[in-house]
């Protein structure tokens, strides 16, 4: 998972937890920044592109923000994945450039690709919901 990948599932689960407590619905970019400490830069670009995948909506203006548009039990981790790499992410044999070098001599491509396929498939249930639940097993306070 990269950097984008995790401010994004930081982001939503924040502003679906602000929802669900009745809070304001809108959330700016700034305030998620300030809560996680996380890059302005990089967060807003990943809220863009969530508000230009109708994940989120946004309000302009001086009191503006974003609200989560969909229900996180409708979100799967893989959509997620896709909407902030750009494309559909593989896991396995693949490297920046492309298949990796050893691809045309390497002698277990079917167990990665099998194990590939059992991935993605897990990532394309995973709801966000199923994912982001907090269970207590880690449980990092910031207030």
């Amino acid at each position: 998972m990269n950097k984008k990948v995790e401010y994004a599932l930081m982001a939503l689960k924040f502003m679906d937890q602000r929802q669900n407590c009745n809070e304001t619905k809108l959330t700016t970019a700034r305030e998620i920044c300030d809560h996680f400490k996380t890059p302005f830069d990089t967060v807003a670009k990943v809220m863009q592109s969530l508000n230009a995948h109708d994940i989120l909506s946004s309000v302009k203006g001086i009191k503006g923000g974003y609200e989560l548009k969909v229900d996180l039990s409708n979100l799967t981790y893989k959509q997620i994945e896709n909407i902030i790499e750009g494309k559909d992410v593989q896991h396995f044999c693949q490297g920046k450039k492309g298949l990796c070098d050893l691809y045309s001599t390497c002698n277990i491509i079917g167990p990665v690709e099998k194990l590939n396929a059992h991935v993605n498939s897990f990532l394309e249930n995973l709801t966000l919901r199923e994912l982001l639940e907090d269970n207590g097993e880690h449980h990092n306070e910031r207030n």
